[in-house]
């Protein structure tokens, strides 16, 4: 039989009786509105089709389905909505069978769980990822899913909008099979098996019994995590009216619930992060510019830093060569690189057999001549100018003329780095966050002279690490430090006009920070910044105001948590506001004749997110940041801005436009 199509992305063909349907809306199959349309028509087709038993759901590609269209968000809707589609789906006199070829995301999943059977590929990987845009599943996913695996697991499944691999769904009761050859064949004699009927229709099933002791418990470890997004606590009530409310009464109020999210300042902000980080792998003028070929990487310096670069790098796949000063620094790099591994397999995040596939693509060294056919090497040595230049210089001697140079420095000038070596055009900064194989950010520092070339071969490395690229300009701190720096100097004016340490941590975590600036201070050591200032004393602006409660902090030993004694005292690891340190606030203002003020948290708040966008907006105008959503995703990727609030350049946007 011909094939028949049922929209623009919708085709069938009528195979042993059975119609098999393709969805073909790349790049990732959304359920656009005339996907909606063309299966609507294809159910339509099945249902009045006499020799038609029933009918396979697929899709071309590597995605069955990849959730709603999110660019009719906020547009006038247009029949059939989602919610009336899988109504339809579910309740076909025939059976549908979902074949996923690929990952069924949101409204794919739910799509999914509506029809009467689901099998995968292996390699398929499931989600209800709504919660990331600060929504809840909006068709039907909080109800059917429970009643499928249960009221805990899918509160879970949900809340945390994670991926299961098709192994975990199988087990958990989503997928009825996991098919490793010829899927939709397989489909096909399952939709045969099941035409005579009955039929599983998910929403009919029985709803699910739920233990309200365990699952408050569940529910509230959701919620903490959640710190202020609203979306976690919302699924918690719906995946409980699943347990309690007819289908038709709860799909209501689900739907109510996502549509209202949908319209509100969260969601609007997440969905600003997604589309901001779709954007920041734009560069203009490496349009048609081909990443030069990696295979092998060298890490020179293997403390937390380098280790870090190391454990990423293995587990895109590189073969690594880590360098240290002496025979004993490298065997102690490779176990501490060796360790990280070990962690990730009794983490169940990688299996013993990768690890060892891993610990065979990794050397250490304590001669140079070792990373002579690397194609790119990262420094990660002490962050000293002259350090650096040094083994720039060094590896000069030893490195191919095409092999590239990355620098790691925090703070440092990469453009004097590059100049100590024959070919600046090959040196760039690749910033990695720490714990490095554990951040997501990286900055990629485009320096005076890197070749266009090199600056795709960074982008290219980070997206094999699975790493976010964020390019950048030089300038001291980059973006990330630069703006860090600028509202760390305000929080400590507000310490000198009145505000204390813990008032200051407490108006941040409340606005959904996970940690506030000075605790995260004393957990990064304050002897770091300290040496940092005493080298810039020099040269130090004299007009510029300039506080130095830290400085004494330090010269008294408080050094932060390693020392039990830093902004905060800490007693058996425990933070406690230390009235010591309100001693030594008091004494600093009162050398300076400052009389001391009360601030609110929103007057707290105010003031560092106007630090935050000061900084922003002149590292725009510098042409430091390429756009202000770059600036977003390095304060929410690397300083813990909260998503759900959209990063500091958005929300200043936002409020703007407010009346």
């Amino acid at each position: 039989m011909s094939s028949i199509a049922f929209s623009p992305s919708v085709s069938g063909e009528e195979r042993d009786g059975i119609l098999v349907v393709t969805i073909d809306n790349p790049p990732v199959n959304a359920l656009s509105a005339h996907v909606r349309q063309g299966l609507m028509a294809a159910l339509s087709h099945t249902a009045s089709g006499t020799d038609i038993a029933g009918m396979v759901l697929s899709a071309t590609g590597q995605t069955f389905v990849g959730g709603a269209d999110i660019r009719e968000f906020g547009q006038a809707p247009v029949e059939p909505s989602l919610p009336a589609l899988i109504d339809a789906v579910e309740n076909a006199q025939k059976p549908v069978i979902a074949a996923l070829n690929g990952a069924a995301l949101g409204g794919g999943l739910e799509l999914a769980l509506a029809c009467h059977a689901r099998i995968a590929l292996p390699s398929v990987g499931i989600a209800l990822p709504e919660v990331k845009l600060g929504l809840v599943p909006g068709a039907g996913g909080t109800q059917r899913l429970p009643r499928l695996i249960g009221a805990i697991a899918a509160l879970e499944v949900i809340a945390s909008g994670r991926r299961l691999e098709a192994a975990e769904a199988q087990t958990l009761g989503i997928l009825d099979a996991v098919i490793a050859d010829d899927l939709v064949s397989a489909a096909i004699a399952l939709a045969r098996q099941l035409a005579p009927g009955p039929l599983r229709r998910t929403g009919r099933l029985p709803a699910p019994a739920i233990n309200e002791t365990a699952y408050a418990a569940a529910a509230d470890a959701m919620t903490r995590k959640a710190r202020g997004q609203i979306a976690p606590a919302e699924i918690v009530n719906l995946v409980r009216l699943a347990c309690t409310q007819p289908l038709e009464d709860a799909l209501a109020q689900e739907r109510a619930t996502f549509l209202r999210l949908r319209d509100g300042d969260q969601s609007k902000a997440l969905r600003h992060v997604f589309f901001a980080e779709r954007e920041a792998g734009k560069v203009a003028d490496l349009d048609g510019v081909a990443p030069r070929p990696l295979q092998a990487i060298g890490i020179v310096g293997l403390g937390l830093m380098g280790s870090g670069i190391a454990a990423a790098a293995l587990a895109a796949g590189y073969r690594v060569v880590g360098l240290e000063q002496t025979t004993e620094a490298a065997a102690n790099g490779r176990e501490r690189i060796l360790a990280l591994l070990e962690r990730s397999v009794k983490s169940g995040r990688l299996s013993p057999q990768a690890r060892d596939a891993q610990r065979d693509r990794l050397s250490t060294s304590a001669e140079d001549s070792a990373l002579c056919d690397c194609d790119l090497v990262i420094e990660a040595v002490f962050d000293e100018l002259q350090v650096k230049v040094d083994l720039f210089r060094r590896l000069d001697h030893v490195l191919r003329p095409d092999a590239i140079l990355a620098t790691n420095t925090s703070y440092l000038d990469p453009d004097e780095i590059a100049a100590a070596t024959a070919r600046p055009d090959r040196v760039m900064g690749l910033h990695f966050f720490s714990p490095a194989h554990v951040m997501r950010l990286l900055e990629v520092v485009r320096c005076r002279e890197t070749a266009p070339d090199v600056l795709a071969t960074g982008l290219a490395f980070a997206k094999r690490l699975k790493k976010l690229a964020i390019v950048t300009g030089v300038t001291k701190g980059f973006i990330g430090n630069r703006i860090f720096s600028a509202y760390r100097r305000e929080a400590e004016f507000l310490i000198e006009d009145g505000a204390l340490p813990h008032e200051i941590d407490a108006a941040l975590e409340g606005f959904g920070f996970p940690m506030g600036l000075f605790a995260v201070n004393d957990m990064t050591g304050l002897d770091i910044a300290w040496a940092r200032r005493k080298r810039e004393a020099a040269t130090r602006d004299p007009a510029a105001r300039y506080v130095d409660i830290a400085d004494r902090l330090c010269e008294a030993g408080r050094l932060g948590q390693k020392t039990g004694r830093g902004w905060y005292l800490y007693i058996d690891g425990k933070r406690q506001v230390d009235p010591d340190v309100t001693a030594i606030i008091a004494e600093s203002r009162a050398a300076k004749a400052i009389a001391a003020r009360s601030f609110s948290a929103d007057e707290i708040l105010d003031r560092l997110l106007a630090a935050m966008t000061a900084e922003g907006q002149a590292l725009i105008e510098e042409g430091i940041a390429a756009r202000e959503s770059d600036i977003d995703l390095v304060m929410i990727n690397g300083y813990g801005f909260p998503a759900h609030a959209g990063g500091p350049m958005y929300l200043h946007q936002r409020k703007r436009q407010q009346p």
